[in-house]
């Protein structure tokens, strides 16, 4: 296999022989920086722009069971391409789906959604492949867990001969068509955690992330009763010692990553609403379903106590939906984020647009979507969204997501730095070694200094030297790092001034290098 090198410097001299910009993992601004200084809004440099990959029920990767490895590999590339073509710069990933995995795991059996065979060796990696193919491109790896969910069926006995479950059966419950595991045990507790860290400690990932999956009702027909009873003193009532209970899994969790591999980021997506304010005076404006309540999970209270290094709220909601209004959410929980140094990103409901399902007119709308981030602006608390899931922001019904990537990703974005990482070593000031003007643009050469390979290079260029680093019109491509970097400026001419900045895996920046004006 050629180097990522070799390959994205086969892929840079390619385009400007064919005078055609680079795959958009370059995210080439082919507009000169000028163009958007008429606009009043500026766009951000720092932006989350992520996209979710769902396994469970095999609802995008891999399409359905018992795929051969490399039409696995074929369509995992296939969604990286996606994420590149939508400009984004990070992916989430879901490799525990029903305490299975998606590597080759001592605590739990090989997921059934590779091969149709729970315990099945695929005859491959598919994590390891995974997070190698999506760090080619430049795009962050974000491992997507969900914590408690065993089964989505209710047999103990179908499920392997080696999984916890069956070896352990008092560490699971039935509920509603599905297994879970018992989140008031700490045995089962620690086990989900060790489970989890397994694949963090073991594989170059950039985050880990839980769904909005905790406990799935607020009623003793999940009979944790045997627990309660047992581990259940000193609480008020059961739906006080629930909530304890995935507090601990979210705070140790935290402390348990911070130890193991501080670099990652480590957040949570949860549903939307924490409580309604006919509920509790602290709640939002809305009368749906509270995570509070209905999941015991104090979401609002996570992020308050800081055991978050980001939250992404899942504001499945039109603008101005009665029972739960999108621009009503949005201020809500930037007021909750606000000072806490808990980042903020917002889930967003590609699956709803254009689908005709959906009967709210709202959601027959091409630019909701768009209308969503336009909305975000406004509130700066607010780094970013994350897109579910990956067929619809493929499918792109109505235009929907054509609409909001061409309104508001126009600018490449460097993926937001964790404020708790932002002090640390950054990346050594790279070289820029030449910029001069080839058939359809203009070259440059990045060349990394220091021991470490840069994750990225965040190319800038403007008219006549005088360059902001911290403006994105600037701006004009991020391209996956290496020791040297060749690309090619589909919108650079003759006068233009060139700069480069490394950006490391935590997204913290190095001081730019010195500029080159093309002269020729």
């Amino acid at each position: 296999m050629p180097s990522r090198r070799t390959l994205f410097k086969g892929l840079a001299l390619a385009a400007a022989a064919s005078v055609v910009p680079l795959p958009a993992f370059a995210q080439a601004a082919a507009a000169s920086p000028e163009a958007d200084t008429a606009a009043a809004f500026v766009p951000p440099l720092r932006q989350m722009r992520g996209m979710w990959i769902a396994s469970v029920v095999n609802i995008n990767w891999p399409s359905k069971q018992g795929l051969t490895v490399e039409e696995q590999k074929a369509e995992y590339i296939a969604w990286l391409d996606l994420a590149v073509q939508r400009k984004l710069n990070s992916v989430f990933v879901q490799i525990r789906p029903t305490a299975d995995a998606f590597w080759p795991s001592s605590f739990e059996p090989w997921s059934h959604w590779l091969t149709g065979t729970q315990g099945q060796d695929p005859g491959y990696d598919p994590l390891g492949f995974a997070v190698e193919e999506t760090h080619k491109r430049g795009l962050a790896f974000h491992a997507w867990f969900n914590p408690y969910r065993v089964s989505m069926q209710t047999d103990p006995a179908k499920l392997h001969p080696d999984h916890p479950g069956r070896k352990n059966p008092g560490w699971i419950l039935p509920f509603g068509g599905k297994l879970y595991y018992n989140p008031g045990l700490p045995e089962v507790r620690k086990f989900c955690q060790d489970a989890m860290l397994d694949a963090i400690t073991r594989y170059d990932i950039d985050g880990l992330h839980f769904d909005d999956y905790f406990y799935p009702t607020n009623t003793t027909a999940f009979d944790d009763s045997a627990a309660f009873a047992k581990y259940g003193a000193g609480f008020p009532d059961l739906a006080a010692w629930r909530r304890n209970n995935v507090d601990l899994m979210v705070s140790e969790m935290q402390q348990r990553v911070k130890e193991a591999k501080p670099e990652i980021a480590w957040g949570i997506s949860p549903s939307g609403i924490w409580r309604n304010k006919a509920t509790d005076p602290l709640g939002s404006d809305t009368a749906g379903g509270q995570s509070y309540d209905s999941l015991h999970a104090d979401t609002r209270g996570w992020v308050k106590k800081g055991w978050l290094d980001y939250i992404a709220p899942q504001l499945y909601w039109y603008i101005g939906q009665p029972p739960a209004d999108y621009s009503k959410l949005v201020p809500w929980w930037s007021d909750v984020a606000k000072g806490t140094g808990t980042l903020l990103w917002i889930g967003q409901a590609a699956y709803k647009a254009g689908d005709p399902a959906q009967t709210a007119p709202e959601w027959q709308k091409p630019k909701e979507l768009s209308d969503h981030l336009t909305l975000n602006r406004a509130h700066p608390e607010i780094g970013g969204d994350i897109w579910y899931n990956a067929n619809d922001v493929r499918v792109d019904r109505i235009g929907s997501i054509s609409n909001a990537v061409n309104d508001h990703y126009q600018r490449p974005a460097i993926a937001p730095v964790l404020p708790r990482l932002a002090g640390g070593e950054k990346p050594k000031r790279p070289v820029l070694a030449y910029a001069r003007q080839v058939e359809g643009g203009v070259e440059v050469k990045a060349v990394a200094t220091g021991r470490h390979e840069p994750f990225q290079f965040a190319i800038f260029r403007t008219s006549d030297g005088q360059v902001s680093f911290d403006d994105a019109r600037n701006l004009v491509a991020v391209v996956p790092g290496d020791r040297t970097v060749d690309w090619v400026d589909p919108g650079g001419k003759r006068g233009d001034h060139y700069y480069v900045v490394a950006v490391d895996r935590a997204n913290r920046t190095s001081a730019p290098s010195g500029g080159r004006r093309v002269h020729f």
